[in-house]
């Protein structure tokens, strides 16, 4: 009977720590289905760290975006949804009254195709909540082809989805 009372604790503990998640690792896939690497998210006092790894994308400057819906259907990542916006503001980082929740700075693809980095994506989080990445219908972490601009509606004129990565505490 005392190891029974004994585990109950331990339930519990482990019952509340599923709900709070601290690290995901999001796998990135290319139009064709091919997989160019995975970015790694961790909860951190002022955010979310978002720490690139990977291959096969073409060099330049590309905007990255968290979307509002978690599915990534080739080819084009449409189903990704829109922007993340919780707070119903205008897109981009530059924008005098505020950006979207999901808008990030840009990364830098070298000519080899490969992209190593990290990100903030600040006041959004793992844990339960209004700004929270793990909702009912999902998110995902989008790559477009182009930079974005800091400004243009909708989505900072960046051109097409050229990565996408579903992310989720299942996966």
């Amino acid at each position: 009977m005392k190891r029974v009372w004994m585990m109950i604790p331990l339930i519990l503990l482990t019952g509340c720590l599923e709900k709070d998640i601290t690290k995901l690792d999001v796998k990135m896939v290319n139009a064709k289905g091919d997989s160019v690497g995975k970015v790694k998210l961790q909860e951190v006092s002022s955010g979310i760290k978002l720490t690139f790894d990977l291959k096969g994308l073409p060099s330049g400057e590309h905007a990255v975006h968290i979307h509002d819906k978690g599915e990534c259907k080739k080819p084009d990542f449409k189903s990704s949804g829109k922007d993340l916006n919780p707070d119903e503001k205008e897109h981009g980082l530059l924008h005098p009254k505020g950006s979207h929740a999901g808008d990030l700075r840009n990364i830098i693809v070298e000519d080899d195709g490969t992209v190593k980095a990290e990100i903030m994506a600040a006041n959004l989080t793992l844990k339960e909540g209004k700004k929270t990445l793990i909702k009912k219908d999902g998110t995902t972490l989008v790559i477009h082809e182009e930079k974005d601009d800091g400004m243009t509606q909708p989505e900072g004129d960046a051109g097409d989805r050229i990565a996408c990565g579903e992310i989720s505490k299942e996966k």
